[in-house]
């Protein structure tokens, strides 16, 4: 249908705007991509530029997914699938994979955490909420968000599971949990190996406007 063509279109579009690589040359000129861990995400820019920096492009990247899925809903409105869970899952596919591979960054874009949270948020608020708090729990342990980021995918699929009716494994949603927790494991696989090896840096609450003092981790 050419309403799903324009929704995963615009969505897509929203997903790929780099909040992170715009904000960085807005604020001190460079590219974020080149300092740190080399990451688009909200982390990196954390670290390179400084926590408030950091948090604007956390809301900024959560904003653009939750909005891609209020877009793609209302984009159906007139459909035989509004009110079904499919306008919003095209929504949240379409800016999930436009934050990761945003043509507007040489498709080297994000770890897709950010973004997928706030799509998940609007689509699953109870799913979203049960994985939000792995990712707290996971932080406050070890204050590594890679693990902690790594952690909430994994959860996601089972919470949206015990949140949504049955019968589960015929609901599109909850496949696209199982995508979104693997695209992110996926992308975070160079992580996992510095976990692994004992070798993933801490997250400094503090924020650091030196790129590359805690370059080993990067994400969202």
């Amino acid at each position: 249908m050419l309403w799903m063509v324009l929704a995963f279109a615009a969505s897509f579009f929203l997903g790929s705007i780099p909040h992170g690589l715009w904000v960085g040359r807005l604020v001190r000129g460079i590219d974020v991509r080149e300092h740190g861990s080399k990451n688009l995400g909200a982390t990196n820019v954390y670290r390179v530029l400084g926590p408030k920096w950091g948090l604007l492009v956390l809301f900024l990247d959560a904003g653009k997914g939750a909005a891609a899925v209020a877009l793609s809903v209302l984009l159906a409105q007139t459909t035989d699938l509004a009110g079904t869970s499919w306008p919003g899952l095209i929504g949240m596919l379409g800016a999930f994979l436009g934050h990761m591979f945003t043509p507007l960054a040489g498709f080297r874009g994000g770890k897709g955490v950010a973004t997928g949270a706030g799509a998940w948020a609007a689509l699953v608020p109870m799913a979203f909420l049960i994985a939000l708090s792995a990712w707290i729990f996971f932080f406050m342990l070890r204050r590594i968000v890679s693990l902690a980021s790594i952690a909430a995918a994994i959860v996601l699929p089972f919470a949206v599971a015990a949140t949504i009716p049955p019968p589960v494994l015929g609901e599109p949603l909850f496949w696209l949990s199982v995508v979104t927790c693997g695209f992110v494991v996926w992308r975070h696989r160079g992580n996992m190996s510095r976990l692994i090896r004992g070798e993933e840096k801490a997250l400094a609450l503090k924020g650091s406007k030196s790129g590359g003092a805690e370059s080993g981790e990067g994400t969202r």
